[in-house]
């Protein structure tokens, strides 16, 4: 144990580092820095390099690595960190002067990062964006972790949470208001300035060159990009003609998107927007759900088709808004649509509305949802859950159809045997192009429901079976991690050891605090399977993201309010409880908490996520508070916390339920490895 010496601040340690802003204050700026330039470099980056979008979560394990690496620096160097600005301003010139593009020309859709794109390989780039974005963020770690000395440990913990949440309060805002990324440069600019300004005039133009070079670079892209920031990608457009045809050509994060044509155009130009029609028996349309409506032209085709009543689901507002403003039909001015900016499986659980059809149309996010590395906004959307949903809402003689370009002949069949085993019978598949395998895939809510042109061959034994909400992985072939992500991830750990060795010195400085290391394994682990299952319950959309990871910081604080303040059990009961809420988490599945009303969804989901969370943090809080040497305690938990981010590539072969278990052996790792006076305590 700790004795008061090493607990309390020193009266005068303010002052000795000379900064113009006191401890807390200081502390406030710094951590709300820290998380709102990770948030910021994950943005930015996943819409400059393609390979972001689909591959993994690099930026968030670099981010993590810069963090521990900034907090195990304290005390061994008195330097000021002027390297992060200068290293953001480097990275911004080299993701801008050699972007990661798709070619408009290429067939079919990108995921894996498996066709061809221009610029800098993913072999070249993605490392270079790891380590980048780990010296970046090491900056403000380290003038964080210069604060946690001068600070009892859970004073300062308090203030680096209430920073980090005011971080994520901040970046959320900016996101509703469409800012663009030169307005993130020059909060980060300032928030450098405030907690590095020099004394000396060299020191300044050292700090504020690389400052101006990230906020002119931004504002040139600003301008030249032309770009709408939504809160999930950059949207590009470029209205013309083709064959006098009027047409608004769309790019999201440099890769082909979206076309907005008109319908009789559009219905002569791919067979596959009028087979949905054609395949219905009834042909009757009172009321269509459209999932996926993006800037109109599905919607208009419906209309055209005779919809009396269009509810056009789509999850990204500017889409909606281009839609709008620019599509030649003008489809979103008809009194007949309704629209609705949400995700397409929380609209689905949501509505009571009954369809004659009901169409989810290249619902393609072509992107991740922030926080885990293998989940996309559309994930939930084709699993056998999804398709019981939809026919649920059908009213009888109604139809089910979708369409997209699966590029493989297994996926198409995986799809349709989706439907196939929620419908209770074979649907329609039509392959209306082998090149990219453009596909149409219809089912009637009875087989009378239906008219297809020709049988559907069923599933082969090379079949995958069909996604479920707990893997809904559905371009995941093999129950497996791919080989190139073993790869990856053997290599980032191996990068990250040495690293740690370089900076912080000797291994055994963190080996006292082995057990807060897996605590931070464990707690990645349980905050991913956190954003999951909240995104299954209550949509994939950003709002629903950043109420996930204030929630999980808030019940973080919380712990750590009770701990400061109320004598609380000893550790060994505190991991008893939070085993027994993990057990409690694992024994509530989704799909009951799916079939309860929305408010009563919402109290038993925060209960069954949070309580676990709250019991984790309360253990962190006694451990830490106790800890001989603050900063390394902490930097060892945040290099778990990559760790976990490594392992949470197991939900791709158990699930994302099956975390809470790989969470659970390793809490009971950390407490086997808790010291003795600790645990007496």
């Amino acid at each position: 144990m700790t004795t008061a010496a090493e607990t309390t601040p020193t009266p005068h340690s303010a002052s000795r580092h000379g900064h113009w802003l006191s401890t807390r204050p200081r502390l406030v700026v710094a951590s709300g820095f820290m998380l709102f330039l990770e948030l910021a470099l994950i943005r930015w980056t996943g819409s400059n390099i393609v390979h972001l979008s689909y591959f993994t979560n690099f930026v968030l394990l670099g981010s993590f690595l810069g963090i521990g690496l900034g907090f195990l620096r304290v005390g061994r160097t008195t330097r000021q960190p002027y390297y992060s600005p200068i290293v953001l301003a480097a990275l911004v010139l080299v993701v801008l002067l050699f972007p990661v593009t798709v070619d408009r020309q290429t067939e079919g859709v990108l995921y894996w990062t498996s066709l061809s794109a221009s610029g800098p390989p993913p072999w070249l780039i993605l490392p270079v964006i790891f380590v980048a974005a780990a010296v970046v963020l090491m900056g403000p770690a380290e003038l964080v972790g210069r604060c946690f000395p001068e600070l009892d440990r859970l004073e300062a913990y308090r203030y680096d949470l209430i920073g980090s949440l005011t971080g994520i309060a901040l970046f959320t805002a900016l996101s509703f208001l469409s800012a663009p990324p030169v307005v993130w440069g020059g909060i980060a600019a300032l928030a450098y300035a405030v907690l590095l300004w020099p004394r000396r005039p060299w020191a300044r133009v050292a700090l504020l060159l690389p400052s101006l070079v990230v906020v002119g670079a931004l504002a040139v892209e600003t301008l030249t990009a032309g770009a709408l920031w939504s809160p999930y990608y950059k949207v590009t457009y470029v209205r013309g003609h083709w064959n006098d045809v009027p047409l608004m050509n769309i790019d999201v994060n440099g890769i082909p998107h979206q076309q907005a044509t008109p319908a009789r155009s559009r219905l002569e130009w791919e067979r596959q927007y009028a087979l949905p029609y054609e395949r219905s028996a009834t042909g009757r349309l009172d009321d269509v759900l459209i999932v996926g409506a993006g800037s109109g032209t599905d919607v208009s085709i419906a209309l055209s088709k005779g919809a009396r009543h269009v509810d056009a689901v789509e999850i990204d507002p500017k889409l909606l808004e281009l839609g709008r403003r620019h599509h030649p039909d003008r489809p979103y001015d008809d009194p007949r649509v309704t629209t609705h900016v949400t995700d397409g499986r929380a609209f689905l659980e949501r509505t009571s509305g009954r369809y004659d059809l009901i169409l989810f149309a290249l619902p393609d996010s072509l992107t991740l949802v922030s926080g885990a590395s293998s989940l996309r906004l559309e994930s939930y959307l084709f699993t056998s859950q999804a398709m019981e949903a939809a026919r649920e809402h059908l009213k009888p003689g109604g139809s089910f159809s979708m369409y997209n370009y699966y590029r493989e002949g297994w996926l198409v069949d995986r799809l349709a045997s989706t439907v196939q085993s929620a419908f209770g019978h074979r649907p329609c598949v039509d392959i209306v192009s082998e090149t990219g395998q453009q596909a149409v895939i219809t089912a009637g809510l009875t087989p009378d429901a239906q008219r297809c042109g020709g049988e559907w061959a069923g599933a082969t034994a090379d079949t995958p079976p069909p996604a479920g909400d707990d893997r809904p992985f559905l371009y995941l072939k093999d129950r497996t991690i791919p080989q190139i992500y073993l790869l990856t991830l053997g290599l980032i750990l191996i990068v990250s050891m040495l690293a740690v060795r370089a900076v912080a010195g000797p291994y055994a400085r963190m080996r006292p605090y082995a057990d807060l290391f897996l605590l931070g394994v464990a707690f990645l682990l349980l905050e991913t399977k956190s954003v999951t299952g909240f995104a299954l319950l209550f949509g994939t959309t950003w709002v629903v993201n950043a109420i996930v990871f204030a929630g999980v910081l808030v019940a973080v604080l919380a712990a750590v309010e009770v701990t400061r303040r109320f004598r609380v059990p000893s550790l060994p009961v505190m991991y008893g409880v939070l085993l027994a809420g993990l057990l409690l988490a694992w024994l509530v599945p989704n799909s009951w908490l799916l079939g309860l009303p929305l408010p009563v969804r919402a109290v038993v989901a925060v209960v069954v996520a949070f309580l676990p969370i709250f019991a984790a943090n309360v253990v962190f809080a006694k451990r830490f508070a106790g800890s001989a040497d603050g900063t390394v305690a902490f930097g060892a938990n945040l290099l778990g916390a990559m760790v976990g981010g490594c392992l949470e590539y197991l939900a791709l072969v158990v699930g994302y339920q099956a975390l809470l278990v790989v969470a659970g052996v390793v809490y009971l790792g950390a407490f086997a490895l808790l010291p003795r006076t600790a645990r007496a305590g």
